[in-house]
């Protein structure tokens, strides 16, 4: 396996995981569908799940979570601060989606300076 296997993998994921979200935003949060089906019937576990997102969304707790991963990641060194980052922007990109941009952009950052961050020579 390659050094740079883990870096293609990421710059993979990252954007089918930006997808996915913008389409529960747009497909499941914003989609007049759902919000018919969900006053309609409140009980069905989608609707749980979609009450329960926007509550999540509320609270920013996606951006809370990105920004807290970030800034620890950024203060950690080695491998843990970087899958710190790594988990920073899985929390982020998802926020940026879904309302948060306000602390999300800052996690992003944050997060993106850590990994390309030179590692110091002993």
């Amino acid at each position: 396996m390659s050094r740079r296997f883990p870096v293609i993998l990421l710059l993979i994921i990252l954007p089918l995981w930006l997808a996915a979200s913008y389409g529960a935003r747009y497909g499941f949060m914003e989609d007049a569908r759902w919000v018919g089906i969900c006053v309609d019937a409140a009980s069905r576990w989608e609707c749980q799940v979609r009450s329960n997102l926007g509550l999540m969304i509320h609270f920013k707790v996606l951006g809370w979570a990105a920004l807290v991963a970030a800034v620890l990641g950024f203060v950690v060194p080695g491998r843990a601060g970087g899958w710190l980052a790594v988990l920073a922007l899985a929390f982020g990109l998802p926020a940026l989606a879904l309302y948060n941009a306000s602390l999300a952009v800052f996690a992003v950052v944050l997060a993106g300076l850590r990994l390309v961050r030179a590692r110091r020579s002993a």
